[in-house]
Protein backbone atom coordinates (compact mmCIF):
# COMPACT_ATOMS: atom_id res chain seq x y z
CA UNK A 1 0.00 0.00 0.00
CA UNK A 2 1.48 3.21 -0.78
CA UNK A 3 1.16 6.10 1.79
CA UNK A 4 2.08 10.02 1.41
CA UNK A 5 3.14 11.80 4.43
CA UNK A 6 2.96 15.61 5.27
CA UNK A 7 2.54 17.90 8.03
CA UNK A 8 -1.08 18.77 9.26
CA UNK A 9 -2.04 22.38 9.69
CA UNK A 10 -5.02 23.47 11.49
CA UNK A 11 -7.38 22.61 8.98
CA UNK A 12 -6.53 18.86 9.97
CA UNK A 13 -7.81 18.30 13.17
CA UNK A 14 -10.79 16.77 12.51
CA UNK A 15 -9.19 14.19 10.47
CA UNK A 16 -6.89 13.51 13.27
CA UNK A 17 -9.47 13.84 16.46
CA UNK A 18 -11.27 10.56 13.75
CA UNK A 19 -8.34 8.73 13.37
CA UNK A 20 -7.55 8.75 17.06
CA UNK A 21 -11.06 7.94 18.30
CA UNK A 22 -11.52 5.68 15.99
CA UNK A 23 -8.49 3.57 16.14
CA UNK A 24 -8.94 4.00 20.09
CA UNK A 25 -12.43 1.78 19.24
CA UNK A 26 -10.68 -0.83 17.85
CA UNK A 27 -7.35 -1.27 19.04
CA UNK A 28 -8.12 -0.83 22.41
CA UNK A 29 -11.64 -2.93 22.15
CA UNK A 30 -11.93 -5.26 25.57
CA UNK A 31 -8.49 -3.99 26.99
CA UNK A 32 -10.74 -0.36 27.88
CA UNK A 33 -13.88 0.19 29.44
CA UNK A 34 -16.62 0.08 26.03
CA UNK A 35 -18.59 3.06 27.64
CA UNK A 36 -15.12 4.69 27.83
CA UNK A 37 -14.55 4.38 24.04
CA UNK A 38 -18.33 4.64 23.05
CA UNK A 39 -18.28 8.25 24.94
CA UNK A 40 -15.24 9.08 22.78
CA UNK A 41 -16.13 12.29 20.58
CA UNK A 42 -14.49 13.81 17.36
CA UNK A 43 -15.30 17.24 18.66
CA UNK A 44 -13.63 17.18 22.27
CA UNK A 45 -10.79 15.72 20.32
CA UNK A 46 -10.69 18.01 17.79
CA UNK A 47 -10.25 20.90 20.03
CA UNK A 48 -6.96 19.24 21.64
CA UNK A 49 -5.25 18.74 18.33
CA UNK A 50 -6.60 22.08 17.05
CA UNK A 51 -3.97 23.52 20.30
CA UNK A 52 -1.18 20.62 20.06
CA UNK A 53 -0.68 21.19 16.33
CA UNK A 54 0.68 24.78 17.06
CA UNK A 55 3.06 22.92 19.42
CA UNK A 56 4.75 20.40 17.51
CA UNK A 57 4.80 19.05 14.66
CA UNK A 58 1.82 16.60 13.73
CA UNK A 59 2.77 14.31 10.56
CA UNK A 60 -0.15 12.90 8.53
CA UNK A 61 -0.09 9.69 6.65
CA UNK A 62 -2.62 9.34 3.36
CA UNK A 63 -3.66 7.09 1.24
CA UNK A 64 -3.64 6.66 -2.05
CA UNK A 65 -7.25 8.55 -2.36
CA UNK A 66 -5.78 11.73 0.13
CA UNK A 67 -7.79 10.53 3.15
CA UNK A 68 -5.81 10.53 6.58
CA UNK A 69 -5.15 7.06 8.03
CA UNK A 70 -2.82 7.91 10.39
CA UNK A 71 -0.81 10.40 12.23
CA UNK A 72 2.03 11.04 14.68
CA UNK A 73 3.35 13.80 17.36
CA UNK A 74 6.45 13.65 19.11
CA UNK A 75 8.52 16.39 21.19
CA UNK A 76 10.55 17.06 24.20
CA UNK A 77 10.40 14.11 26.56
CA UNK A 78 7.49 15.18 29.59
CA UNK A 79 8.27 13.49 32.51
CA UNK A 80 11.92 14.17 33.56
CA UNK A 81 12.10 10.77 34.44
CA UNK A 82 14.00 8.91 31.98
CA UNK A 83 17.55 10.14 32.44
CA UNK A 84 19.35 10.79 28.92
CA UNK A 85 16.16 10.72 26.77
CA UNK A 86 15.27 13.99 25.74
CA UNK A 87 12.34 13.26 23.46
CA UNK A 88 9.00 11.20 22.99
CA UNK A 89 6.67 10.21 20.53
CA UNK A 90 3.47 11.32 22.59
CA UNK A 91 0.93 9.51 20.03
CA UNK A 92 0.72 7.71 16.95
CA UNK A 93 -2.49 6.04 15.36
CA UNK A 94 -3.34 4.46 12.41
CA UNK A 95 -6.51 2.60 11.08
CA UNK A 96 -6.61 -0.71 11.10
CA UNK A 97 -6.51 -0.68 7.52
CA UNK A 98 -2.94 1.40 7.22
CA UNK A 99 -1.24 -1.07 9.81
CA UNK A 100 1.39 -3.71 9.11
CA UNK A 101 1.81 -1.88 5.78
CA UNK A 102 4.60 0.49 6.47
CA UNK A 103 2.89 3.10 7.54
CA UNK A 104 3.60 2.61 11.05
CA UNK A 105 7.08 2.87 10.59
CA UNK A 106 7.30 5.86 8.23
CA UNK A 107 5.19 7.68 10.87
CA UNK A 108 8.06 6.45 13.59
CA UNK A 109 10.35 8.15 11.62
CA UNK A 110 8.86 11.32 10.48
CA UNK A 111 8.74 11.93 14.09
CA UNK A 112 12.55 10.84 14.48
CA UNK A 113 13.66 12.65 11.76
CA UNK A 114 11.68 15.46 13.23
CA UNK A 115 13.36 15.40 16.84
CA UNK A 116 16.83 14.70 15.35
CA UNK A 117 16.19 18.28 13.54
CA UNK A 118 15.16 19.67 16.33
CA UNK A 119 18.23 18.78 18.42
CA UNK A 120 16.85 16.05 20.26
CA UNK A 121 19.71 12.29 20.56
CA UNK A 122 16.86 9.86 21.93
CA UNK A 123 12.81 9.04 22.61
CA UNK A 124 10.43 7.30 24.64
CA UNK A 125 7.06 6.14 23.81
CA UNK A 126 4.65 5.18 26.61
CA UNK A 127 1.78 2.04 25.81
CA UNK A 128 -0.43 0.17 27.44
CA UNK A 129 1.08 -2.85 28.46
CA UNK A 130 -2.53 -4.82 26.67
CA UNK A 131 -1.81 -2.97 23.18
CA UNK A 132 -0.88 -5.55 20.48
CA UNK A 133 1.74 -2.43 19.15
CA UNK A 134 4.32 -3.42 21.83
CA UNK A 135 5.81 -5.91 19.40
CA UNK A 136 5.84 -3.31 16.73
CA UNK A 137 7.93 -0.75 18.95
CA UNK A 138 10.16 -3.74 19.90
CA UNK A 139 10.86 -4.38 16.23
CA UNK A 140 11.79 -0.79 15.66
CA UNK A 141 14.77 -1.17 18.46
CA UNK A 142 12.76 -0.02 21.37
CA UNK A 143 13.42 -1.46 25.19
CA UNK A 144 11.77 -1.21 28.22
CA UNK A 145 12.77 0.92 29.98
CA UNK A 146 9.86 1.54 32.76
CA UNK A 147 6.58 0.90 34.04
CA UNK A 148 3.75 3.66 34.93
CA UNK A 149 0.08 3.69 35.87
CA UNK A 150 -2.28 5.72 34.18
CA UNK A 151 -5.81 6.17 34.90
CA UNK A 152 -8.45 5.85 31.82
CA UNK A 153 -11.94 5.41 32.70
CA UNK A 154 -12.86 3.68 35.84
CA UNK A 155 -9.60 1.41 35.27
CA UNK A 156 -6.19 2.15 36.02
CA UNK A 157 -3.86 0.69 33.45
CA UNK A 158 -0.07 -0.14 33.31
CA UNK A 159 1.93 1.38 30.29
CA UNK A 160 5.36 0.29 29.27
CA UNK A 161 8.04 3.05 28.31
CA UNK A 162 10.00 1.86 25.59
CA UNK A 163 13.33 3.71 24.85
CA UNK A 164 15.10 4.47 21.63
CA UNK A 165 18.61 5.00 22.07
CA UNK A 166 19.39 6.54 18.04
CA UNK A 167 16.92 8.01 16.61
CA UNK A 168 18.92 8.32 13.58
CA UNK A 169 18.00 4.47 13.18
CA UNK A 170 14.90 4.84 13.29
CA UNK A 171 14.70 8.84 10.88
Amino acid sequence: MEFNLRKADANDAPAIAKVQVDSWRTTYHGIIEEDYLENLKYEDREKIWTRAIEENPIFLLEDGSGEVVGFAIGGPERSGEYVGYDGELYAIYLYESAQRNGGGRQLVGAVAADLLERGFEKMVISVLEDNPACGFYEKLGGHKIGKEETAIGNTVHVELVYGFDDLKVLS
